[in-house]
């Protein structure tokens, strides 16, 4: 499928900056912060938190977040973490899936309206296409030298801000003691009209996900899947939500937590080389931005060890920074495939053609999609 029709941004005052404009303001803290070097020619960032946070106030106090996701709800974190702190420059957070947020960019850009600062995004090879076109910021945060080497550009054009990653789940006293373990007890004639997947064959991490059960068990195992009748929706919330609610015991399809402490629903990392998926979710400061020192407050924010500790699943795109001690990094997981990710990504037609053929086993997607559509320019 051609990637046009495919696919599917937080710190308190400090140091004053006494200038008179926001383009004056953001030109001369690029031009005069202390700032370390780095072989490729872009330096990474050594001003403070509060220092940025002086500069995006100055710049005109407001940032515009592209997120991909499924539901607005899913920015509700983030929002409020970054009005807390940084409560003199607004954000606006869009959320919607990545594949309709990567093409309303280009035509933001091709008609002259573009809205976002910083798009963080799902659909991994935007990026690349995006660097090939000079639409990027060259921009290295507080941190990028800590990031792994493979969530990352080393010409600072995007970096990784958080892990995500995506498996099955199931409800702990639904599923009882023989409780699923890997992809292969999901054929268990227990589970019969018991398990809610997202489509495959609508999110491209589903579809990876859906590829490595494929590759690992074969067509067969698809077939055998298909025969327990799963109910399908749009949005990779949809698993968790009918776990969650118990209308469901098995999600299929969904992110969670490797260190969740939750005594209801268990989110499975398989163990030995039965695959689940994992990547690093991308994001970058566009050249156009309207508000470039906001953005860049964004990203050290993220990428700052406070916030990388909080992660949520216990994982974290910086090497210096384990969330939780009893967690090896996600790429020590062979069976998280987080370099293939990127690969299948890249390949449109191949990702096309599988999509197709999972739809000859599920049928085609059905309903409208989860976060509502937004239009050509939300968050303007």
């Amino acid at each position: 499928m051609p990637r046009n029709f495919s696919r599917r941004r937080l710190l308190t005052t400090g140091a004053g900056v006494a200038l008179g404009g926001a383009a004056a303001v953001a030109n001369n803290a690029q031009a005069t912060a202390p700032v370390s070097a780095s072989l490729t020619g872009v330096r990474e960032e050594t001003r403070s938190i509060d220092e940025l946070y002086e500069a995006a106030m100055a710049e005109g106090g407001k940032l515009v977040l592209y997120q991909g996701g499924d539901v607005d709800g899913q920015a509700a974190g983030v929002r409020a973490a970054w009005a807390a702190r940084f409560p003199e420059v607004p954000l606006t957070v869009s959320v919607d899936y990545s594949k309709y947020h990567d093409v309303r960019v280009d035509n933001q850009l091709a008609t002259d309206t573009l809205v976002p600062d910083v798009v963080q995004l799902q659909t991994l090879q935007d990026f690349i296409r995006w660097k090939q076109e000079g639409k990027l910021l060259r921009y290295k945060p507080a941190g990028f030298s800590k990031v792994h080497k493979g969530f990352k550009d080393p010409d600072g054009t995007w970096t990784a801000l958080f892990v995500i990653a995506f498996s099955f789940m199931y409800d702990i006293q639904a599923a009882g003691t023989n409780a699923p373990k890997t992809p292969l007890d999901l054929l268990d004639e227990r589970w019969k009209g018991a398990i809610a997947s997202s489509y495959p064959n609508d999110d491209d991490a589903v579809l990876y996900l859906y590829s490595l059960y494929q590759q690992k068990y074969g067509w067969d195992w698809v077939a055998k899947f298909a025969a327990q009748q799963p109910q399908f929706a749009r949005g990779t919330n949809t698993p968790g939500a009918a776990v969650n609610g118990g209308a469901k015991t098995i999600g299929v399809g969904g992110s969670g937590s490797a260190v969740s402490t939750s005594t209801t629903v268990k989110w499975v990392v398989p163990a030995g080389d039965h695959p689940f998926m994992a990547w690093g979710q991308r994001a970058a400061i566009l050249k156009k931005a309207a508000h470039p020192a906001a953005a860049k407050l964004y990203l050290n924010w993220v990428l700052s060890e406070e916030r990388q500790i909080a992660s949520f699943n216990g994982w974290s795109v910086r090497t210096d920074v384990t969330p939780n001690a009893g967690l090896k990094p996600v790429w020590e997981f062979p069976n998280a495939h987080v370099d293939g990710f990127p690969r299948f990504m890249e390949d449109r037609a191949a990702a096309e053609r599988l999509r197709q053929t999972f739809s000859l086993y599920f049928g085609e997607v059905k309903g409208d999609p989860s976060p509502g559509w937004l239009g050509l320019h939300p968050g303007s």
